[in-house]
């Protein structure tokens, strides 16, 4: 979809045109998935995600006050589906997967992705959003409305904590690029 049309169908779709949201949506439906993917774990709750993001976008765009960031927009109310389900199903935990061993107390058991898995929120989101869905701090700081340096300094904190965890030597195994 070139730019213009992007433009004029955010516009339309502000304005309460369906198809034109529904255009949006269509064309950003991989962006959409890959972020879900990178955030939650199953296909079923990614799939939850899109859609109640998709649902509510469409209820409150006409509140959206500035349409050049409609993507933007689309991603925040998509990381919050994403983290209201992983809170949903970090609290629940059905009877047939429950483990036949008791779980590791050790912190040196844990691979990186338990590990990140740990890690608080927001910490969690900007280690997924920066290494598995490769986007640049620039990009995450604008759709966690938070500066650069803010996330930078989240960063070098999710980074200690995991080396902590991981048994790693910080310089050796670590980058530390931005």
């Amino acid at each position: 979809m070139s730019e213009l049309a992007w433009k004029t169908d955010v516009q339309l779709a502000c304005s309460g045109d369906r198809e034109a949201f529904s255009r949006l949506v269509r064309n950003m439906q991989g962006e959409l998935y890959r972020m879900a993917r990178t955030l939650l774990h199953g296909d079923e709750d990614c799939a939850d995600a899109i859609q109640e993001a998709i649902m509510k976008a469409y209820r409150s765009i006409p509140k959206l006050r500035e349409p050049a960031y409609f993507r933007t927009w689309m991603f925040r109310i998509l990381i919050h589906e994403c983290r209201r389900i992983y809170h949903k199903n970090k609290r629940m935990l059905p009877m047939d997967v429950l483990p036949d061993r008791e779980a590791p107390t050790g912190e040196t058991d844990l691979d990186l992705r338990d590990a990140v898995n740990r890690l608080d929120e927001p910490l969690r989101t900007l280690v997924k959003l920066h290494y598995y869905a490769d986007l640049s701090l620039a990009q995450i700081a604008e759709i966690m409305d938070v500066s650069e340096g803010t996330l930078k300094s989240r960063l070098h904190r999710a980074r200690r904590q995991l080396v902590k965890w991981l048994n790693v030597s910080e310089r050796s195994e670590i980058g530390y690029e931005c």
